[in-house]
């Protein structure tokens, strides 16, 4: 483009437009790059949710080879030879993706994130895996490697015809032959899908790989567990939970209660011990249909106290014992109320404040709050305080206990006016702008470090350029006479704007502070 018998001015064109295909080149390479890295990511966040969903299918199938050893026992046992085998492989994979990292000379960002945008190039996998059209010892070593995986699941499955459509998945999904491209020779499975790449695509690659060994993983736990048998578990499997009426009881109080089995299996119980005595069961009311038991004896001392006992039900024609614990919180009767401002320690004038006010141990439609502005809000103790006039508002509040008798508590909050916004144009209170951005940037005026959201809108503003007499400027933007003055500035010198008014839809707004901008051309 830049040759033959152009002119100079027409090569140096020519020239720029060489430089800004370039550029357009290399910033479509780092965004390929960074999408690269986005997927191995989301690979590495999948790969994480897998394995632990396969650990409980491992779990899984122990517990039914211990409840049925006939049925899932040798089952068990090749979960577990497959478990071992996966880990060794994935870690082998793992040792791959390091060697890339560490061979390529990279370095993880602060936040432990490969620098995706540095790793576009592949010499480092290229030379240490291939040699020509072929491989080099490392990469005959890692399809051994490969290959060894696949032999070794195959194994464990052997020759039963139960596994025969799992074997066939998994031997696509694990296809190490040779592949033939669109066009040229056929290429060998390392050297189709690694060589000549990019390393993070590489690096991203190894994840897949990774990836693909946990979710063969899950679908033989899957296949083994059987998704069509009966999916029901012995009464081992329940948990006995302890289950109060409430969370608090004031001393003295009746506990009450129920202690239930986890999945509210519908079992009656024989036995029920709490805390070392026996329950009758055969009281009117003391089962439920569901075979939930209630509770009811005297609470202890003001704190933490445990309740623990034994739940015992009839399995398989023997008694099968069922241990339980649990806590209840015993609290002083009321004298004091809990009154708090979600998001401070004042209210402000002129907003509404949200506020929680409760009783501790009292249902909220036994407290009543009053205090000038108070209204109440949406939802448990939930209240709405919006002061005017003044520098302090009380909240008074009173309770109704299940006695009947009433507990009173107040609260003083100071009162404070919405502070004063910070002007700025652009995003920018202060430092250096181009003129061009201050010719066409957007005064505006922000509540910074304010609790809430309160939308300003800038009605006017003052211009001051150095040696210039100030412009009044209507809306948030320079109009004529003050672009004019600005043209008229030196590079480097300070504008301000300042006398920044604002409104908002509420409250009177204070001026803004002055944005003051270097003009840096």
């Amino acid at each position: 483009m830049a040759g033959g018998k152009l002119s100079a001015r027409q090569k140096m064109i020519n020239l720029m437009y060489l430089v800004f295909i370039a550029m357009i080149a290399m910033t479509m390479t780092k965004e390929v790059l960074s999408a690269f890295g986005s997927m191995d990511a989301k690979f590495e966040s999948t790969n994480a949710l897998t394995n632990a969903s396969n650990e409980n299918l491992l779990k899984g199938l122990a517990l039914k080879a211990e409840e049925k050893p006939k049925e899932f026992r040798v089952a068990a046992n090749k979960a577990t030879q497959i478990r071992a085998i996966s880990d060794k492989f994935a870690a082998y994979i793992e040792t791959l993706k390091n060697d890339i990292v560490k061979g390529g000379g990279y370095e993880l960002e602060e936040d432990g994130t490969l620098p995706f945008e540095e790793m576009d190039k592949g010499d480092y996998l290229d030379e240490k895996w291939f040699t020509g059209d072929k491989l080099t010892k490392t990469g005959q070593e890692i399809m051994a490697t490969f290959e060894k995986y696949k032999s070794d699941i195959k194994g464990v499955l052997g020759e039963e015809v139960s596994y025969g459509e799992a074997i066939t998945n998994f031997d696509k999904r694990f296809d190490l032959g040779d592949i033939k491209p669109q066009e040229g020779a056929p290429l060998s499975y390392l050297d189709y899908n690694f060589k000549g790449f990019p390393a993070i695509a590489s690096f991203a690659k190894l994840t897949a790989i990774q990836s693909d060994v946990r979710t063969t993983e899950a679908n033989l736990y899957n296949l083994f567990l059987g998704n069509s048998l009966d999916q029901a578990v012995t009464l081992k499997n329940y948990q006995a939970i302890v289950i109060p009426d409430k969370n608090a009881f004031f001393a003295g109080e009746k506990f009450q209660g129920k202690v239930v089995l986890g999945k509210y299996a519908s079992v009656t119980p024989v036995k029920l011990n709490v805390n070392g005595s026996e329950v009758t069961l055969t009281e009117e009311g003391a089962i439920d249909s569901l075979g939930n038991a209630r509770l009811n004896f005297t609470t202890g001392s003001v704190g933490e106290n445990e309740v623990k006992g034994t739940f015992t039900f009839m399995e398989k024609g023997e008694e099968l014992p069922i241990e339980f614990a649990g806590n209840y919180v015993v609290v002083p009767r009321p004298n004091s109320a809990t009154i708090s401002a979600d998001k401070m320690n004042v209210v402000y004038r002129g907003v509404t404040n949200p506020m929680t006010i409760s009783f501790a141990g009292v249902p909220d439609n036994k407290v009543v709050a009053t205090g000038s502005g108070l209204t109440r809000g949406s939802g448990q103790g939930k209240y709405n305080m919006v002061p005017s006039s003044g520098r302090e508002v009380t909240i008074n509040v009173t309770a109704t206990l299940d006695d009947g008798s009433k507990v009173s508590d107040r609260k003083t909050f100071r009162i404070k006016d919405i502070p004063k916004p910070t002007g700025k144009i652009v995003g920018t209170s202060q430092g250096k702008l181009p003129r061009n951005n201050v010719e066409i940037g957007k005064v505006s005026a922000e509540l910074e470090d304010f609790d809430f959201d309160l939308p300003l809108t800038v009605t006017s503003f003052k211009f001051k350029v150095p040696g210039q007499p100030s412009v009044v400027c209507s809306g948030n933007r320079l109009n004529g006479a003050a672009k004019s003055a600005l043209r008229k500035a030196k590079r480097g010198a300070t504008v301000q704007i300042f006398d920044i008014k604002s409104r908002s839809n509420g409250p009177v707004i204070k001026p803004a502070t002055p944005a003051v901008i270097e003009l840096s051309n």
